[in-house]
């Protein structure tokens, strides 16, 4: 039996309200990547609150919700993928290893999918 070691290049993705960009999560390189339709690198985010990036999310307003696994944090990022915004108060809700994020803006909250402890967690938006 032979080690197969994967390296997750896309671990996973989202598409802007307005179809124009693709946020895509690397997980190894601990990066949030912005890509154009036509896979032009536009923004590559990194930050120490951002290691392990697995999921992501696009709110209707076009701000980026990313999950950071290993870092166990929720962080926002700009539409442009360039600037962090804010980093959720997650680690209050328990939000240990991260792997899913999406919004609901009708109620305002956000639910977080946990791998650890096979729950999800919701965060009430300020």
């Amino acid at each position: 039996m032979h080690n197969i070691f994967y390296a997750y290049v896309v671990f996973r993705c989202a598409v802007s309200p307005a179809g124009d960009r693709i946020y895509v999560t690397n997980y190894f390189q601990h990066k949030l990547l912005t890509l154009a339709t036509d896979g032009t690198v536009i923004s590559s985010f990194t930050d120490p609150e951002l290691q392990g990036p697995r999921g992501v999310n696009v709110t209707p307003a076009g701000q980026v919700l990313v999950c950071g696994f290993d870092s166990n944090t929720v962080i926002q990022v700009d539409r442009e993928g360039r600037k962090k915004l804010a980093t959720l108060d997650s680690q209050k809700y328990g939000a240990i290893n991260p792997v899913s994020v999406c919004c609901n803006t009708h109620i305002h909250q956000i639910i977080v999918g946990l791998i650890s402890n096979n729950k999800i967690i919701v965060m009430e938006l300020q």
